[in-house]
């Protein structure tokens, strides 16, 4: 299930970002954090069942597309579907707008895309 980023989920957020690889550096992750802290047009999401086992961080671009700018899925949880499912569930929350990715996430989108695709 999708659950809203907040505050206390931090130091977990921050690990899952870390998976991403331009989220490496201290600093950077740092301030990626603090983007989805302040920036009232991005917003993060962690997908929890028992554990929490990844985040997607979107920005919405305008009324019609949102940008997929993060997705990060614990690697013990890997080629299970969480990732698919955070974006289907991203899909589903924001039925109309047009899920747009950013260089690090258009190879997964696009594979997402394949096996949902959109009219």
């Amino acid at each position: 299930m999708l659950i809203k980023y907040k505050k206390n989920f931090e130091k977990i957020a921050m690990g899952l970002l870390s998976f991403m690889p331009n989220e490496k550096d201290i600093k950077k992750l740092q301030a990626t954090m603090k983007m989805y802290e302040t920036d009232e047009s991005s917003q993060l999401f962690l997908w929890k069942d028992e554990d929490i086992k990844g985040l997607i961080g979107i920005s919405v671009l305008n009324e019609n597309e949102i940008e997929i700018l993060h997705v990060s899925v614990n690697p013990s949880f890997r080629h299970q579907g969480v990732g698919k499912s955070m974006v289907s569930a991203i899909r589903n929350q924001f039925p109309d707008k047009k899920l747009v990715p950013n260089e690090l996430t258009a190879a997964f989108l696009e594979k997402c895309e394949a096996d949902h695709p959109t009219t």
